[in-house]
């Protein structure tokens, strides 16, 4: 039993753990009743950003950070999952490990893209010296159709650019009119944050220095992580997190926010946002960073969601795991606003109707409150732990308390949010239940609330008051 994480402990190489240790956490895993039944969460220890999304040799793929062997931050991996579905996902483990000289302290985030008949990954290394002083670089490396993956062994970028700090990461590999693009966030010398874009006629090099995305002139903060430019019936839209950001230019309830902005039109020689929107929530809910998403050969905009959050300890941490994935959504926009909506696969999770107070673990409440009243639905368990979330359409309001709802964390960032739509209209609601994790979709999408819940209780009870609801138990991928 590990009591203490040291520095040295979390940066171990990975051969030197012993097999032992991730079966310890397996065999606690298993007593575990915190864990998911059809949200993508990690074998052991730490998930969180998602990367390389996209859609290769048949198959999706996605990557995610991963820490194995406990559920804190240390020498980060890329762990593989594949899909045919986007929903049912088989977990490869580690793949791209760290310890190369362009590595060696993390293979972090990053992004995928397919050429010919092979994936090609762009992430970012987390090199430190003797000193512990970072030293980011963007490096490169391919992926086979069998999964294996070959490094390659020098970096694509291998220092930020002249005025910027060592916070540079993330890339984002796009294609446009036969030029690839990569889109990185940093970090300047005075504490604010940007995007920096790259170019290069070959995915492998040489890369140089284009220009800064240009997509807002408000104020982003310290520092840009996780940029993500992505179309939508042609339309773009930048998903972001700004760290740092004050809030009286994007009001957020998070330690960091998930944001977004959506332009008319995209410079693609400017790499300039024409009339852009300001600033918003991608999500309203209490744990939801990190999204990352592409522009699927399929024609569909596919994101999905790191929930949890930077800095945040996490109830099920002492069992030696933390964190999932949201569901897969697919973005659209209505009345220029951005709707995200789980894809149309998880409809096949959909199972019988359920009639009884006492509902599955794995439950999809649905309802639509009609306009000019107020309406309930009170999650509770047989412990009398309780999710509440109060729906007020005339002055088109939706709040969700978690303040009752088992285990408390992260309370310094408040235990109520609320999400406000437009006024005396009937609001639909899409509760996505599944244990310790709740995805309410307000209006088909236009709104959304996502978070953790810890009950200690293992049985749950809905109530409904002043609103009809209709459930159904989803099934388990696992």
């Amino acid at each position: 039993m590990i009591t203490k994480w040291t520095t040295k402990l979390r940066y171990r190489p990975y051969d030197e753990w012993s097999d032992g240790r991730i079966k310890r956490i397996e065999d606690k895993i298993k007593n575990s009743h915190w864990r998911l039944g059809y949200h993508i969460q990690p074998k052991t220890g730490l998930l969180n950003d998602p990367n390389g999304f996209s859609y290769f040799n048949h198959e999706w793929h996605l990557f995610y950070q991963s820490y194995p062997f406990g559920a804190v931050h240390g020498l980060k991996s890329w762990a593989h999952l594949t899909s045919k579905d986007l929903v049912h996902w088989q977990d490869h483990g580690p793949t791209l490990l760290p310890g190369d000289k362009q590595d060696s302290h993390g293979a972090y985030s990053g992004s995928a893209i397919p050429i010919d008949d092979q994936l090609f990954l762009m992430y970012t290394g987390n090199v430190r010296d003797e000193n512990w002083v970072r030293h980011p670089k963007q490096n490169g490396a391919w992926m086979d159709k069998t999964g294996q993956i070959q490094k390659i062994p020098t970096s694509l970028i291998p220092e930020p650019k002249n005025g910027f700090t060592d916070h540079f990461r993330d890339p984002q590999i796009i294609e446009h009119d036969h030029m690839f693009y990569s889109l990185i966030g940093a970090r300047r010398k005075d504490d604010t944050g940007h995007i920096l874009v790259y170019q290069s006629p070959n995915v492998t090099g040489p890369w140089a220095y284009k220009t800064e995305l240009h997509f807002t002139d408000q104020d982003c903060g310290y520092m840009i992580e996780c940029p993500n430019l992505l179309f939508v019936d042609n339309r773009p839209v930048l998903i972001f997190c700004p760290q740092g950001i004050d809030k009286d230019v994007l009001q957020y309830s998070n330690v960091f926010p998930n944001a977004y902005v959506i332009g008319e039109k995209f410079d693609w020689e400017t790499f300039s946002f024409i009339n852009p929107s300001v600033m918003k929530n991608l999500d309203e809910g209490f744990d939801v960073y990190a999204t990352h998403g592409f522009n699927a050969p399929d024609g569909r905009v596919l994101t999905v969601s790191w929930i949890g959050l930077p800095d945040t300890t996490y109830p099920s941490d002492v069992e030696g795991w933390a964190n999932c994935f949201s569901l897969i959504k697919e973005l659209k926009i209505e009345d220029n606003q951005l709707y995200q909506i789980p894809v149309v696969e998880n409809n096949q999770l959909v199972k019988e109707e359920l009639n009884s107070k006492e509902i599955s673990p794995q439950t999809k409440i649905a309802s639509t409150v009609a306009k000019n009243t107020t309406g309930s639905i009170l999650l509770k368990t047989e412990l009398g732990e309780e999710l509440q979330i109060i729906v007020d359409t005339t002055n088109g309001k939706i709040l969700v308390d978690r303040t009752k709802m088992g285990e408390a964390f992260a309370t310094d960032f408040g235990t109520v949010r609320t999400s406000q739509v437009e006024k005396n209209r009937d609001i639909a609601l899409d509760l996505y239940l599944d244990n310790t994790v709740f995805e309410l979709y307000i209006n088909g999408g236009q709104k959304v609330i996502t978070g953790r819940i810890f009950p200690q209780g293992t049985r749950f009870f809905v109530e409904a008051n002043n609103m009809a609801i209709t459930q159904h138990r989803m099934d388990k991928i696992f």
